[in-house]
């Protein structure tokens, strides 16, 4: 990647254009991927390194294809950050509302990222690059990615193992109740950049 591009969005891709000045700074290239996910369900994504660990939670959930509604937590540097629940207390739990990814990486290159404590979905995010930005850098973007995201509530892991069993075989006694559970088919490789960036969009920055 070049030292200084500017980054325009131009469908799912990056090009280099015209300077523009409206904004500038430096973003973060992070790679999510499903820890124990097999094969590899993973997303490339780019966000200021000033985002808050409360919009990098948004934006992992819609790169990854998560639709929300369970508790979450980062742990990056040691520290844990998420979303205070006065139903379920964490003493060391620190708000991640007004927290900048930049600050709470602290020079380290990875850290972990849980979604919905029940089903356990951990997700490692390595910091693959940085690069400056110049332009309207708006929303994040995801660059790459490969599977598709396991359903909501499904299991977990060993949960999503079962489910892609079941929903292969036609013959399956559970067959006809999973297809029914999820709604229609499923494609475990399916993967659309394009649906991606545009729940992204939606992210103002």
């Amino acid at each position: 990647m070049e030292s200084n591009p500017t980054l325009h969005r131009s469908g799912s891709r990056r090009v280099t254009s015209r300077k523009v000045t409206a904004l500038s700074g430096e973003a973060l290239v992070l790679r999510i991927e499903l820890r124990d996910s097999t094969p590899l369900i993973y997303r490339t994504i780019l966000v200021p390194a000033n985002i808050t660990l409360r919009k990098l939670h948004v934006t992992l959930l819609w790169a990854m294809g998560w639709h929300g509604g369970h508790l979450h937590e980062f742990i990056i540097n040691e520290m844990h950050y998420g979303e205070p629940d006065s139903d379920y207390p964490e003493p060391d739990l620190k708000n991640e509302q007004r927290v900048r990814l930049e600050k709470a990486l602290g020079g380290v290159r990875t850290f972990d990222y849980i979604y919905d404590y029940g089903d356990a979905w951990w997700h490692h995010v390595t910091l693959l690059e940085r690069t400056r930005f110049e332009g309207p850098l708006d929303s994040p973007w995801c660059l790459d990615g490969a599977n598709a995201c396991p359903p909501e509530d499904v299991g977990g892991i060993p949960g999503y193992a079962d489910f892609l069993e079941i929903m292969a075989d036609s013959s399956h006694p559970e067959h006809a109740n999973m297809m029914q559970w999820h709604g229609g088919p499923f494609d475990p490789t399916a993967f659309d950049l394009h649906e991606a960036n545009r729940r992204l969009m939606e992210i103002q920055l």
